[in-house]
């Protein structure tokens, strides 16, 4: 019997009719084990992943394969994104057996759950032979089995200890990052290292944070010169907008075609803090037509964001994005095609599968002139209606608590950065002008959504489909997400109620997942019990659990005045400094976060009766150190402490910038502000 028909996980639901006899993650199924004395197979993966798919067809739609693993083990299928802390413990335990990772993720386990054999995608014939294998060796030689079992929970709970060294992350530490990331970078091709290349967002952001603070001009030219490679390159989808997952080379041409809400997220907020620094035009589009990919996308009306769009159409990868030039010629007529082939490097060789090729911008457009933009917009609308006609991507439609507040935040901050540059001498600033209107509507549904439907009972849930919301735990990067994503909505509507949502959850990470030595585990206390307490302190595809609550403790730390959050989060940055001085690559949020401290952060309060136009709160905006807080409104404005006992000067709207805690006296003017912020 299977199971998972009733699962709120897209996932799942994509194996409920496998011949497998199927059981979701539950004490159920290791119970069913032990009375069976059957080893457990976990297979773990997500929505979007292609050879998830490819195992899953090969496999698990196999009858025979279904009979063998039904006869001789009970299957527990999860997905990674529902359930990040099993995820985690088990990919902990494949590395130190295999060596690497990846999804899918295959795992024997005892009916205790502890992992005897790990691997990651098997071809039928090798999963065949293994499936025969391990039913073999659990039954002559259950002895070793065990024993082998027993060495991989000491490995990783080893890897996965607390309790290590720690150091100040000060300003050496963080100049030394900045100068690893600079020898480790590819200055051909943008970003670090070679294939697959995966979008830096994160070291990203700390190297423009990097940059703010200490003006090296060698941390903005890898993050222009990378920001614009990912733009131009395939990667990006050049007529839909939206980043995929990474690109199979190392010079973004070819994408592994899933679009992850997370990586989405993290980007826009990139190209969002670029285009405020430096005003550069295709960082403008490209935020811009980001946040409209999110809201018309990834909005799920009434609820949050979506996690993903899937890599494959129909089973095949590419299915939806690729072209011939003949195709082009087909959709734009002989003249058009031809112009779009040149400009998408569109090539009768093609750059991926038969020929067809994956459209990436080998001209300048954002300088080009008038006409050329024009044109160019013109061929972008007639493509995409054409490609709206080809079967579609699935969506994965789970909404996940971290990655929305991700979203939240990145909207936030463009939001901000919209309102610095608006004009209406803009030859698109109507389409400027929509895309904030359904991007901020979008955001504040899943801001919403998040305050009502995931926080039960005073803690966090981990996902929701179709607004019912999940059973698995809020884990540490949720909490910290949320809060850091509440302090920013906090802080653009000037409404207590976010900033009191963001000290309730970053109360509850500090009570329930508190670990010795200022360090943070990734599971709460009082979470299901698994054989390994996660506490994973580096950032991935995502920033890690802990650097997420630091930067929500800096946050509101900031936005409060309460020293104890700060406290938290510089104990708790000590024990990721020494990673952040050795491999920056897996610490980008960290220092990213690093920065904000060591400028301050910055707390910037506006007085005023116009928080919407008053040039005191865009030039507070524009001219941010890394990390700072603005606030706007009126004096004593409630719920917002950083306005109270702050009055107007004279009757003028005045800032109040204080730093560390420590505030100058207010000013009334610009220059004299951004001469304080500088």
């Amino acid at each position: 019997m299977n199971r998972l028909v009733d699962a709120t996980s897209p996932y799942l639901l994509q194996h409920a009719d496998n011949p497998v006899d199927w059981w979701p993650w539950s004490d159920e199924a290791f119970a069913e084990a032990k009375r069976r004395d059957v080893p457990v197979l976990i297979s773990v993966g997500y929505a979007a992943c292609h050879w998830c798919h490819v195992m899953a067809h090969e496999s698990f739609e196999n009858e025979q394969v279904g009979a063998l693993m039904n006869d001789n083990f009970v299957s527990i299928k999860v997905d990674r994104e529902e359930r990040p802390d099993v995820d985690a413990v088990y990919m902990t335990a494949t590395q130190a057996m295999t060596g690497q990772g990846g999804w899918p993720m295959t795992v024997f386990a005892t009916p205790d759950g502890t992992p005897f054999f790990c691997g990651t995608y098997f071809p039928r014939p090798n999963f065949v032979q293994l499936l025969q294998s391990v039913t073999t060796a659990w039954r002559e030689q259950r002895e070793a089995v065990v024993r082998q079992g027993a060495a991989v929970v000491e490995a990783i709970g080893g890897a996965q200890a607390v309790g290590g060294p720690t150091a100040p992350l000060d300003a050496p530490l963080l100049d030394a990052a900045a100068g690893r990331l600079a020898s480790e970078y590819d200055a051909t091709n943008g970003g670090f290292g070679g294939a697959p290349k995966f979008p830096p967002h994160m070291n990203l952001l700390f190297l423009l944070r990097h940059h703010q603070r200490t003006g090296d001009p060698r941390s903005l030219e890898i993050t222009r010169h990378t920001a614009e490679a990912m733009a131009r390159g395939g990667i990006y989808d050049q007529l839909a907008s939206g980043f995929a997952r990474y690109s199979v080379d190392a010079h973004w041409t070819v994408p592994h075609f899933e679009k992850m809400l997370y990586d989405n997220a993290l980007l826009l907020r990139l190209y969002t803090q670029l285009w405020r620094l430096t005003g550069d035009p295709l960082a403008r589009r490209v935020a811009r037509d980001t946040a409209r990919f999110l809201a018309d996308e990834l909005h799920r009306p009434g609820e949050g964001f979506a996690s993903a769009l899937d890599a494959d159409t129909e089973g095949v990868e590419g299915l939806t994005y690729a072209w011939t030039p003949a195709q082009l010629v087909e959709a734009l007529g002989e003249e058009d095609g031809r112009w779009a082939a040149d400009l998408f490097a569109v090539t009768d060789e093609g750059t991926f599968e038969e020929g067809m090729s994956v459209l990436r911008l080998a001209r300048d457009v954002d300088d080009a002139t008038p006409e050329v933009r024009a044109r160019w917009q013109q061929v972008v609308g007639r493509l995409l209606s054409a490609r709206d006609t080809r079967p579609q991507p699935a969506r994965d439609d789970k909404v996940v608590a971290a990655w929305n507040g991700l979203a939240i935040t990145a909207i936030v901050e463009f939001l901000q950065v919209a309102a610095l540059y608006a004009s209406p001498q803009d030859e698109d600033a109507n389409l400027m002008d929509g895309v904030t209107i359904v991007a901020d509507g979008a955001m504040r549904d899943a801001a919403e959504h998040l305050a009502t439907v995931h926080l039960v009972d005073g803690r966090l849930r981990r996902v929701s489909r179709d607004g019912k919301v999940g059973e698995p735990a809020g884990v540490l990067e949720d909490y910290g997400c949320v809060a850091e994503a509440f302090c920013s909505l906090h802080q653009l509507t000037g409404e207590g109620r976010w900033l009191t949502l963001a000290g309730e959850l970053l109360d509850t990470a500090l009570a329930h997942f508190a670990a010795p030595g200022g360090a943070f585990y990734d599971t709460a206390d009082d979470a299901e019990r698994l054989v390994a307490r996660p506490a994973d302190p580096t950032d991935n595809a995502t920033p890690s659990g802990r650097s997420a609550l630091i930067a929500g403790l800096v946050a509101y730390s900031a936005l409060t005045g309460e020293t104890r959050y700060r406290e938290a989060a510089e104990e708790a940055l000590a024990t990721v400094a020494p990673i952040v001085g050795k491999h920056p690559r897996f610490t980008g949020y960290a220092a990213m976060v690093g920065e904000a401290l060591l400028s301050g952060p910055y707390e910037i309060a506006v007085v005023t009766d116009d928080p919407a136009g008053d040039p005191l709160v865009a030039a507070a905006r524009r001219h941010a150190p890394p990390g700072a807080v603005v606030v706007a409104g009126q004096p004593d404005q409630p719920g917002v402490p950083l306005l109270a006992d702050r009055p107007l000067v004279d009757g003028r709207s005045a800032a109040y910038v204080c730093r560390g805690f420590v505030c100058q006296r207010p000013v009334t003017s610009v220059e004299e502000l951004v001469a304080e912020l500088s």
